[in-house]
């Protein structure tokens, strides 16, 4: 990896709060998603499933399903991404890992609490792949949590069984509404070399 790309990715990339008037184009999604469905997950089981909320009535229906501090970020956001996991994801096993069609059969029959944090667990790596290739692409994220999921899945999952996770503000950030960065841990603090 190039320098310059680890500094846009990693080393320089914020989390973003406040956007400028940019739009993102569907074709700019399908790239960022070509590029983070290739991030590995266990046995290949790519669980996450993403709605991008960019049309003004889709950002309204978003809007009561936020916690107050989340709701301007949010709806002066070009792109919503709503990171959910799909708990029928193991109908899709005999696609995604074709040398053993019958592991579909082996996830469906874990203990539900198993399950879950299995998806959980898989569904954030993808939403971290996001992260990183959305940056790579040139635009900015604002991760949060501060929402109801019950209402987001009330409002966008209805009709498939996906359950929400985390929302990703996509678009290109306005500079002028950075905080300072914050402290992070140094090595010593974070890390063991066993």
């Amino acid at each position: 990896m190039s320098d310059q790309l680890l500094q846009q990715i990693l080393l320089e990339a914020r989390t973003h709060n406040g956007w400028l008037a940019e739009t993102i184009d569907d074709a700019t999604l399908r790239r960022l998603y070509e590029a983070l469905r290739l991030g590995p997950t266990a046995a290949n089981t790519v669980p996450a499933r993403i709605v991008f909320v960019k049309s003004p009535e889709a950002k309204e229906r978003l809007r009561p399903c936020l916690a107050p501090g989340n709701v301007e970020k949010t709806m002066s956001a070009p792109v919503t991404a709503i990171i959910a996991y799909d708990t029928r994801f193991h109908d899709k096993m005999p696609k995604l890992f074709p040398a053993r069609p019958t592991m579909g059969e082996t996830f469906a029959a874990m203990p539900p609490e198993q399950r879950d944090f299995f998806l959980l667990q898989n569904a954030s790596l993808q939403a971290g792949y996001l992260i990183l290739a959305a940056r790579a692409l040139g635009l900015d994220c604002g991760p949060m949590a501060g929402f109801d999921r019950e209402k987001v899945d009330a409002a966008f999952f209805a009709d498939v069984p996906w359950r929400s996770i985390l929302l990703i503000n996509l678009g290109h950030g306005d500079p002028a509404k950075l905080y300072p960065r914050n402290p992070r841990l140094d090595f010593e603090e974070a890390c063991r070399i066993a």
